[in-house]
């Protein structure tokens, strides 16, 4: 079992407060079982609730404070999986919450659309919200030293970090379960969410942008290949966002005449989606995309430390019209830091109109020497 950075933080706001939890991510990277393995090791007698479970969704979609009353009585914690399934379950929340303060309340969904359009408005102020991911470096590290983990790297760029993938002995097996999973919920979640009729663009869409990774999007460029507006696509863009597969990068400009910001950069939350997306799982030394792979890996993984640990930071791209660029930028306390990402081991100088137009901005090359300090 991979101890998950999330566990803690979750306790103790559990401990300390009684807000409810909430906790979204993608389907299949451990939600329920962080929950279930939290609360083993917590005092409290717990009610475990499956939303799918048709009684379950009557009781608590009843806006029946009798009836939500007797499902709880003689627990101290309740925990709801797939809270998105239960129809009005943000105002039965609120509900619930204000008539029993001291009941401790966890939710987990697989949407960020769903969950957060059904809680939003009724439980403002009443939620504490936390984000899972695949399996992040920085919990590798927790169990296996650098040396290990660096040996891990091809697999991690290859086939991405869900825990199953992880477990699994051998590529095929690998192969064979990142199929399934990219048919069983890329597709069907986001064309369910949307009432979405043509899977197919879907797909392509989908395809189009993991060739694209590192690199600048233009709706319209997608449109004219998908035979769509670019309303459309940004329509679906958004969908996917929310379903945790890819998420934006936009571009850092503070001199809009000299800098590109109108167009973003995606990336997908897990490389093994990606890859099966294009059917390429080939070993690194033959493949043409390791740049991209090594950007869209650390740029997740960035992510991800910064969320496990709490610190908050706007994430950018930097490009000129003249050609300069950094893969990466970051602006926190009012600090820039600049990234360019390296897969091989060379170094690189600061772009000279980076350090003229900034010149308090840090600069930095991340390459296979020194990535773990960045990410973990």
């Amino acid at each position: 079992m991979i101890a998950r950075l999330l566990s803690k933080l979750i306790r103790q706001r559990v401990n300390e407060s009684n807000k409810i939890i909430v906790l979204y991510g993608p389907r299949q990277v451990g939600k329920t079982t962080l929950v279930r393995e939290l609360i083993n090791t917590l005092p409290y007698r717990s009610l475990q609730v499956n939303a799918d479970e048709l009684v379950y969704q009557t009781v608590l979609s009843t806006r029946d404070l009798t009836q939500m009353k007797l499902l709880v009585e003689g627990y101290e914690l309740l925990f709801i999986d797939e809270a998105q399934r239960i129809p009005d379950v943000g105002i039965n929340l609120k509900i619930l919450h204000d008539a029993i303060p001291d009941l401790k309340i966890i939710a987990t969904g697989s949407s960020s659309f769903e969950l957060a359009n059904r809680t939003k408005e009724a439980l403002t102020g009443r939620t504490c919200t936390y984000e899972l991911f695949p399996i992040s470096v920085g919990e590798l590290r927790q169990q296996q030293d650098a040396f290990f983990v660096q040996q891990r790297l091809d697999e991690l760029l290859r086939f991405g970090s869900y825990p199953d993938t992880l477990q699994l002995p051998n590529a095929a097996d690998k192969v064979r379960y990142l199929h399934e999973l990219s048919s069983a919920y890329l597709y069907k979640d986001v064309l369910e969410m949307a009432s979405i009729r043509h899977a197919d663009k879907v797909c392509k869409l989908l395809q189009l942008l993991a060739f694209q990774v590192g690199s600048e999007v233009s709706p319209s460029e997608l449109g004219t290949v998908l035979g769509m507006s670019k309303d459309t696509v940004n329509t679906y863009i958004d969908l996917l966002e929310k379903a945790f597969v890819v998420f934006r990068l936009s571009g850092f400009s503070r001199n809009l005449r000299k800098e590109i910001s109108k167009m973003n950069k995606i990336y997908f939350y897990d490389l093994g989606i990606r890859n099966v997306l294009i059917d390429n799982f080939q070993p690194l030394d033959l493949r043409t995309d390791v740049g991209a792979l090594w950007e869209n890996f650390l740029v997740i993984e960035r992510r991800k430390q910064k969320a496990y640990v709490g610190q908050f930071a706007n994430s950018y791209f930097w490009r000129t019209y003249t050609g300069s660029e950094l893969d990466y930028v970051e602006e926190a306390n009012g600090q820039l830091a600049g990234f360019e990402f390296r897969f091989s081991r060379k170094s690189a100088k600061a772009p000279a109109s980076w350090l003229n137009n900034y010149p308090g901005a840090s600069f930095e090359v991340i390459n296979q020497d020194n990535y773990l300090s960045f990410i973990s």
